[in-house]
């Protein structure tokens, strides 16, 4: 039988913390929240991997390192209220949920918003909502939020996802030039974002974050 609170502190002791993550809530929460119950079943044994792990065509869970070090970067803080987009199963929203105080989580693979939902109230996380629906869409009725996480790779932010952010808000994504990344953080101010790079990572391309190709005869 696996062992997977060992295998959550290993994680958190060989991958967290030897990556400059030093905030204890992301610490503490990543030690709670049993990270095998939000990966599909064919994957909970490799859960815990040091790599991106696939739960749906072209859709990952984050590596622990690459999602740990964007909430360490973002600075959450226990009044936030986060949009969390692309939660897959729900694992970004638990961790989330530990830190902030509301999580709205959006899931557009039709099935997974239910079951992400499902397995966070099992888990007694009653502070974060899942819903169904196109990840570049946002949550506009819930917002506006202090921090907005993207839980894949990017080529472009749409406007309709920053405009859900607060005047002084924080959003982190991975941006992918070919099979190149980089996580960048964006501050928002006088209605701008400004984005700094944070550390390398990579991740697949979500849906609805792909830039518009121009061609030229």
């Amino acid at each position: 039988m696996t062992d997977f609170a060992t295998q959550r502190e290993m994680m958190v002791d060989s991958q967290v913390r030897p990556s400059d993550v030093t905030r204890y809530p992301i610490i503490a929460a990543m030690l709670a929240v049993p990270r095998e119950a939000f990966v599909p079943d064919a994957r909970r044994t490799v859960a815990y991997a040091e790599e991106n792990i696939e739960i749906a065509e072209g859709r990952v869970l984050l590596a622990p390192r690459s999602f740990a070090k964007l909430l360490n970067e973002l600075d959450i803080e226990p009044h936030d209220i986060v949009l969390d987009l692309g939660c897959g199963l729900g694992y970004s929203a638990a961790v989330i949920a530990r830190m902030a105080d509301t999580v709205v989580a959006v899931e557009e693979i039709e099935g997974m918003a239910e079951e992400a939902q499902a397995l966070l109230s099992g888990l007694g996380i009653d502070n974060a909502a899942v819903i169904e629906g196109r990840l570049a869409e946002g949550a506009a009725k819930h917002g506006p939020y202090d921090v907005i996480t993207i839980g894949g790779g990017v080529e472009c932010v749409p406007q309709a996802i920053t405009d859900q952010l607060k005047e002084g808000g924080r959003i982190g994504a991975i941006f992918m030039e070919g099979d190149l990344g980089e996580a960048r953080i964006g501050m928002k101010a006088e209605g701008e974002i400004t984005w700094r790079h944070a550390f390398n990572a990579t991740a697949p391309v979500m849906p609805g974050f792909v830039r518009q190709r121009e061609f030229a005869l």
